[in-house]
């Protein structure tokens, strides 16, 4: 029998370098070309650029590039206001204005969610935005020892890599945390064994600077010494076992956030999840209030609760609030922070969303409104049985537009209408754009 030799048609192009012409950008504001029958996802280009990119992924429908050199400029093109920008992976849209960033991010929002769901028009309210500097209270910063060079490096994954980039000072995280990295180089190198030190978690607690520290073997109680004394004002905190924090300075505090429009004062752990950005975070609640706009008669389902962020909210309006969370410890935390508040007209469950909730006490058609904050996954499951509630008003928070578009076409289908929508550039020079989104049915 004679083989025949074929070519492979589709080789794979990745590390390859092409010329292309940026058409448009997608909803996390990467430029979109097309090449050879293939859509070119590109980091760092702008629409209007032609562009020399490298081909970092080859998949079977697109390709993801990402940006070398820049041959035609965009008139919004700026020049990055980090020395550290083009190696960190923390940021990647410092190269355009952060208005810019958040328009171009909208748009490509847009577009996604109208050809998902077949709306002709989105009931766009105007972007929530704030700072574009100092916004982020909350970081996780890496710690390497490289052994051969005998250096520590302290800072953020490069883009599209493992390795860290070294940092000096961060321009978006809050200015209350910028001693960390000096801090880390200087007591980290000191160790008898640096390589212990794996990554640090710092939390900027309504002005109180908290640092985790991770390390994979025992600290002797002077080398913790050596780390309060570097930084004498921080509250340091120390994690030999993911999740078992172990406070290194006698009488410490537990941290936490107010909620200052809603007098409202919010305690958690330092692993806990919390939003970022404070003032973000801070309007976001105050929108979805005045967009719910809950009274004394209105019972309200808080899903994906957390640890109260919107449940205690509401719960100071509303006749009742029911939150469900999926973790344990955020319902515990969340029924404290009830308590620490003074609030007996809110009430916390542990479940699976996206399992059947079955007899669950919360599973009542009691509710008038309901608020849904789901991780990026969004809430696949919760939707059939959340539409089967029949609340009047569904109040949608996403971080992921195209789960939200995947989400939202179950409430269009059981006859929900979308009445409002908002962008919340809750990170700016990022490609995320959070969302929120009031459903109502007639």
């Amino acid at each position: 029998m004679v083989m025949l030799y074929k070519p492979k048609q589709n080789a794979q192009r990745t590390g390859q370098q092409l010329k292309l012409l940026v058409e448009r950008s997608d909803y996390e504001a990467n430029g979109i070309s097309r090449y050879q029958q293939k859509i070119v996802f590109i980091t760092g280009a702008l629409p209007g650029e032609q562009v020399l990119v490298r081909v970092t992924e080859d998949k079977a429908g697109f390709l993801k590039a990402r940006t070398e050199q820049v041959l035609t400029t965009s008139p919004l093109r700026v020049t990055p206001f980090c020395g550290h920008y083009e190696r960190c992976g923390g940021c990647q849209l410092q190269h355009l204005a952060a208005p810019e960033q958040a328009k171009l991010k909208q748009q490509g929002v847009d577009e996604l969610l109208r050809h998902q769901t077949g709306l002709a028009d989105l009931p766009w309210q105007p972007i929530i935005s704030g700072p574009e500097q100092g916004y982020r209270r909350k970081a996780r910063i890496g710690v390497w020892f490289d052994k051969k060079q005998r250096k520590v490096v302290v800072g953020f994954r490069q883009a599209a890599s493992k390795e860290l980039t070294s940092i000096n000072t961060c321009a978006v995280l809050s200015p209350v945390l910028s001693p960390i990295f000096t801090v880390l180089k200087q007591v980290v190198a000191s160790l008898p064994q640096p390589a212990i030190i794996t990554h640090a978690e710092v939390i900027d607690a309504d002005g109180q600077a908290y640092v985790v520290i991770r390390h994979t073997a025992p600290l002797t109680s002077e080398q913790q010494q050596a780390f309060i004394d570097a930084w004498p004002e921080a509250i340091w905190i120390g994690e030999a076992t993911a999740g078992e924090l172990n406070y290194w300075q006698a009488g410490a505090a537990a941290p936490t956030y107010p909620l200052a429009e809603q007098q409202l004062t919010l305690a958690f752990a330092a692993d806990d999840f919390i939003q970022v950005n404070a003032l973000l975070n801070q309007k976001m609640v105050t929108q979805a209030l005045d967009w719910l706009a809950p009274t004394a008669d209105d019972c309200i389902l808080d899903l994906y609760a957390g640890m109260g962020n919107f449940s205690l909210a509401l719960a100071k309006r509303a006749k009742k609030v029911h939150g469900v969370e999926g973790l344990t410890k955020m319902v515990q935390q969340a029924t404290a922070n009830a308590q620490l508040n003074q609030l007996s007209n809110v009430q916390f469950w542990q479940a699976d969303l996206h399992l059947p909730w079955g007899k669950a006490e919360w599973h009542q058609p009691i509710y008038q409104k309901v608020v849904l904050d789901p991780a990026r996954a969004g809430a696949e499951g919760a939707m059939p049985q959340l539409v089967h509630l029949k609340p009047a008003q569904i109040l949608y928070v996403s971080c992921n537009a195209a789960t939200f578009a995947r989400d939202a076409k179950v409430l269009l289908n059981a006859g929900y209408q979308l009445q409002k929508i908002s962008g919340i550039d809750m990170f700016p020079h990022t490609g995320h754009l959070e969302l929120m989104a009031l459903f109502s049915r007639h």
